[in-house]
């Protein structure tokens, strides 16, 4: 049984097309934060002991909340990318049954993003980071609004 409101397949691709870059965008960046994170983080010898507000989630090129930004922003990104490729399957068919598994995986890839959204806006108070953690603030700040177009375009796609 074919969508009703077939007219919504071209605007359905595009964002599907555009929100796929964006989260790879994010996961490139955030791989590349974890990786200084993991390689110039703190070490300890084995005679010393932690200092007393140590914090075991600590990014050398950011603030406080850089941390949970990126940590945040990865797993939106895997989840995002994977819900991009269940909405290509989608726009393939086009059709009520392929529907709902689509949506509801752009759903959680929208509220993860918005999570990660919160840390941006947050580190973004906080100031005192790189261009490319500014980068990736704006990414995900950009895929919160055009994830949230794509599930308004999938779901208006059942309107008659």
């Amino acid at each position: 049984m074919p969508v009703a409101n077939a007219s919504l397949k071209p605007g359905a691709a595009l964002l599907l097309l555009l929100n796929f870059c964006m989260y790879v965008i994010i996961l490139g960046i955030g791989g590349w934060a974890m990786n200084i994170a993991i390689d110039r983080g703190f070490i300890i010898g084995p005679e010393l002991e932690l200092p007393a507000h140590f914090s075991p989630i600590y990014f050398p090129m950011g603030n406080a909340a850089t941390g949970f930004f990126v940590m945040f922003a990865l797993i939106a990104g895997v989840v995002g990318a994977a819900s991009c490729l269940s909405g290509l399957n989608h726009i393939r068919s086009w059709n009520t049954e392929s529907m709902p598994a689509t949506a509801t995986a752009a759903t959680i890839a929208w509220a993860l993003t918005l999570l990660a959204m919160g840390f941006a806006c947050k580190e973004i108070e906080l100031q005192f980071r790189n261009a490319r953690l500014r980068t990736m603030e704006a990414f995900t700040i950009i895929l919160s609004a055009t994830q949230l177009l794509y599930l308004a375009t999938i779901h208006g796609s059942l309107a008659l």
